[in-house]
């Protein structure tokens, strides 16, 4: 089995594009700015916010300084928070599967989401203390598909159990930019279908392909671990 697990936050454990999309729309409409869902699953989704706003502000013909979009991202921080504390969304089996990863081995979340978005979730999932660390927005230059969060995410298992940890952790994600950050880094990865067809996630690169987080138990990850070596 998988000696470490490394989730993704947004499509993996929380059902939160939405309230993204709805916190992006409202703060970009005032520069005359309109993003359809179809643009942003094609065009956005996988981006963090600082990527997301570069590529709206360039996409829209604005100019792109570094200014403008941590001014973008302070006021997202707020209108996504309203939207998320008045009825997130969990994925079914999201908190079990965490807990069932921490009694393997470690588990930490990488994640282009801000860090109080994260440690918000986690909250109401109740399963901060199964969590032995984060990688969010705050701590990466590159976004997804760069591989810089997971390339974190491995030094910090290394040191906590060496490199044979680190390398056997396995990744859960459901982008396209996701699953080939995982893989440019290097790790094991199982996606779940929660916003692109299942064709597309293995054409990414991931091992294997679930429809659900759901349908994922131990059974499963046992197999890929032994079809993997």
């Amino acid at each position: 089995m998988f000696p470490a697990t490394l989730f993704d936050f947004n499509g993996v454990l929380v059902d939160d594009e939405p309230v993204h999309l709805a916190a992006f729309r409202e703060v970009v409409a005032p520069l005359g700015i309109t993003v359809t869902d179809e643009q942003y699953l094609r065009r956005y989704f996988g981006f963090d916010d600082a990527g997301a706003f570069r590529a709206m502000l360039a996409d829209n013909g604005l100019p792109v300084d570094e200014a403008r979009v941590a001014d973008l991202i302070e006021q997202k921080r707020p209108a996504y928070m309203r939207r998320a504390e008045a009825g997130l969304v969990l994925f079914e089996g999201a908190a079990d599967a965490v807990r069932r990863a921490a009694a393997r081995g470690p588990v930490a979340i990488v994640s282009g989401a801000l860090r109080d978005e994260i440690e918000y979730a986690l909250g109401r999932m109740g399963v901060r203390a199964e969590v032995a660390f984060v990688v969010s927005a705050e701590d990466t230059q590159r976004c997804k598909p760069d591989p810089e969060g997971y390339e974190i995410a491995k030094r910090a298992l290394a040191a906590r159990g060496g490199d044979a940890l680190a390398r056997r952790a396995l990744v859960f994600e459901d982008s396209l930019a996701g699953v080939a950050a995982a893989k440019a880094a290097g790790l094991p990865c199982i996606a779940v279908a929660h916003a692109y067809p299942e064709t597309e996630l293995r054409a990414a690169g991931a091992d294997d392909v679930a429809a659900r987080l759901a349908d994922i138990d131990d059974a499963r990850l046992a197999a890929l671990a032994s079809r993997l070596g």
